[in-house]
């Protein structure tokens, strides 16, 4: 069960590399861990570009659905799912990272095989494929829907024949274009540079709705340039209100769950990290979704009070609808389409490392290998960003199964297996309230999302 540090790992198909930890936290470290973490010495990534990496495998599609979710809970009660959320997500890192120095492994799936046996494997392996997939194939279907739009609002004329304003045309250049090159990168550390770019484009959009917000009027009127009506006479319409509950409402704690969801990169981000140490990385974690949740009330906040009941599933679509060819919202559009691009490759190499690790566990790293499971990777996302209709579904049905799994019932059920602390412990009690959250959670939004179905 030996994890390589600093080396390709032959059986785990991925990069990681390590330098030796803080001497003040060396004794947290099992032994197998902190010999390898001596004998192996490299510069690694440093805290504020594994902070950013963190942040672009938390922020994505997720932030354009956060309104619609306030719109369905309340300005309170939205503030309180998400703060449990994030606090949940934050300790369950903290349940991985415990679990990671005890067992001296370096991946989710090596937990499951330490916990479990080979089915707990497969199982963490099968969990994270189809929730990465899922989050991959949101981001394109944002790309999809919006990017033709954006090109469009920046034209004259009809230009609707033309192939660059075709949704499937344009996704399948820039899958082939940007998406793949940089998903076949060998390191995640990589990507620091550009997950810090996508920080700062969320950043802007976060600015933006908070200054749009009084640019559109309330009660709503429609389409400004050739035509001006109201849609909404009701006053109230304008009120935001505190507390709501509604059948839209299911949708609320797996979407936030999927916008939290960072733990299949926790691993891979904290073996290539500078000086590696569990405080070191916790403290990653929580800047990092820190910073997440403040940019995700905000965006959700502002975007609420703009649109009120009448804000749509996905943000963006709302801003093309009532403020159409306003250049701060198409340059926005744009910067937000780059941002949710540039997670894409992100999330590739988890989803590439458990596909590695279910299926060629014992055979040597192979470049050819890794093109290919990356290649039918971007083909399978593409696929379901074509077919798919509505990006709610994906948050909910994702949000409520795999998401879950991952944040709250896989940490909490495998701190329960592997740590020899009393059962009475502050901690074990956390990980068994952390595992019925999750089930309980998981089971009846999906329950609701799925009744929701069949009542349409």
């Amino acid at each position: 069960m030996e994890a390589s540090w600093g080396s390709v790992n032959a059986e785990r198909g991925w990069y990681v590399s390590a330098q030796q930890p803080e001497e003040a936290e060396a004794e947290e470290l099992s032994p197998l861990l902190s010999n390898e973490l001596h004998r192996q010495r490299s510069p690694g990534v440093s805290f504020g570009l594994s902070v950013f990496n963190l942040m672009n495998a938390i922020m994505g599609s997720g932030i354009l659905g956060l309104a619609f979710i306030m719109a369905n809970t309340g300005i309170l009660g939205f503030s309180f799912l998400l703060l449990t959320v994030a606090l949940l997500a934050s300790y369950s890192v903290h349940l991985l990272l415990s679990m990671c120095i005890q067992t001296a492994v370096t991946s989710y799936e090596d937990l499951g095989l330490f916990a479990f046996g080979l089915p707990g494997k497969v199982v963490v392996a099968g969990t994270i494929i189809i929730q990465n997939i899922g989050a991959m194939s949101s981001y394109l279907l944002i790309i999809k829907t919006e990017f033709p739009a954006a090109i469009a609002e920046f034209l004259t004329g009809d230009y609707s024949r033309y192939w660059y304003l075709d949704g499937q045309t344009l996704l399948i250049i820039i899958c082939v274009g940007i998406v793949f090159p940089l998903a076949l990168l060998p390191k995640i550390g990589f990507l620091g540079y550009t997950s810090s770019l996508s920080f700062f484009f969320m950043m802007f959009f976060a600015l933006v709705v908070i200054i749009k917000k009084w640019s559109i009027p309330c009660p709503l009127t429609l389409n400004y340039v050739e035509k001006c009506f109201q849609i909404s006479n009701a006053t109230d319409d304008c009120k935001p209100k505190l507390f709501h509950f509604s059948k839209e409402s299911a949708y609320a704690l797996p979407t936030m769950a999927f916008s939290f969801l960072c733990h299949t990169s926790i691993l891979p981000i904290y073996c290539e990290l500078q000086s590696p140490s569990k405080k070191r990385m916790q403290n990653v974690t929580n800047t990092a979704i820190a910073l997440s949740f403040l940019i995700y009330f905000i965006s959700a906040l502002f975007g609420y009070l703009t649109f009120y009941d009448k804000v749509e599933s996905e943000l963006l679509k709302g801003y093309s609808k009532y403020l159409p060819h306003d250049v701060v919202v198409m340059t926005v559009k744009l910067c937000i389409l780059f941002a949710v691009l540039l997670t894409v490759p992100l999330i590739h190499f988890p989803a590439r490392k458990a596909v590695m690790m279910m299926f060629f566990s014992n055979f040597p790293f192979s470049w050819i290998r890794h093109f290919l499971i990356t290649l039918a990777l971007n083909i399978i996302i593409v696929l379901l960003a074509i077919y798919v209709p509505d990006i709610r579904n994906v948050f909910g049905v994702v949000g409520a199964s795999t998401s879950t799994c991952l944040i709250f019932i896989f940490p909490g059920l495998f701190y329960l297996k592997l740590s020899r602390e009393d059962f009475l412990s502050w901690k074990k009690f956390g990980a068994f309230v952390l595992l019925i959250f999750g089930i309980l959670v998981g089971n009846f939004s999906l329950a609701l999302i799925i009744f929701d179905w069949i009542n349409k």
